[in-house]
């Protein structure tokens, strides 16, 4: 009687064992790497101007001198012009000697460069062109670049980033469905933005400019910018 206890114990642990163990699903989950893109058009709500003025003469601190003159007038023209939330900051300034290479002696000093640059960021498009006009007119002889920019947080970046997103979660629902499965979980996701297409314009003023020319506005086009956001997801499926 006591070892059919016994055996009755023992056969009970097995089925037990037996049990929780065919209970117990295998682990079947992976991840897969997705990514997806998405790019949309916005109107820019900024504009860039690299304005510099550029002097010569036989000494240094006449050159010099010049260009201080000049580019004072310069700035105050374009701070009168360009309207409202304006920024105007230095960029660039050099003041290097001139040489005389001829007749392969050695080089002579024959005169001073002086170039002093000024960035200017503006928020009233429409009057770019007529900035560039009064900054000629006060002595600027070198418009080095025209560029559009967005500044401001805009609802197109989150349009972007959100199209991006769901883009590349529905091609992990694909995979999960190709699995026979679905997706548990983001495990990782990383992004990243660009803003491209704004209009890039160089070039170079008369440097004798005509104060007495009729006053005409230098046509500026702004066009739109690509507003371009990636998007790569690492997430799990249970198949």
């Amino acid at each position: 009687m006591k070892s059919s206890r016994i055996l009755f114990v023992i056969g009970l642990g097995l089925s037990l064992v037996i049990t929780t163990a065919c209970s117990r699903k295998p682990d079947r989950t992976t991840k897969v790497t997705v990514a997806g893109e998405a790019m949309t058009k916005v109107e820019p709500d900024a504009a860039v101007i690299v304005i510099s003025v550029v002097t010569q003469n036989a000494q240094a601190i006449n050159a010099q001198q010049e260009n201080a003159r000049k580019s004072d007038a310069v700035a105050n023209a374009v701070r009168s012009t360009a309207g409202s939330n304006i920024e105007v900051k230095t960029s660039d300034y050099s003041l290097q000697p001139q040489y005389d290479y001829r007749d392969n002696r050695l080089p002579k000093i024959i005169g001073y460069y002086a170039r002093n640059s000024v960035l200017v960021t503006m928020s009233d498009l429409k009057n770019v062109g007529a900035v560039i006009d009064a900054a000629s007119r006060a002595g600027a002889n070198s418009i080095d670049n025209v560029s559009f920019i967005l500044r401001q947080t805009s609802p197109a970046r989150g349009q972007a980033l959100a199209d991006a997103t769901q883009q590349a979660m529905n091609k992990a629902q694909s995979i999960a469905q190709a699995l026979g499965g679905h997706v548990l979980r983001v495990v990782e996701e990383n992004e990243s933005a660009t803003v491209a297409g704004a209009q890039v314009m160089e070039y170079e003023t008369n440097l004798n400019y005509d104060k007495s020319a009729t006053k005409s506005v230098t046509p500026i086009t702004p066009g739109q910018l690509n507003i371009k956001s990636n998007v790569q997801l690492i997430v799990e499926i249970e198949s």
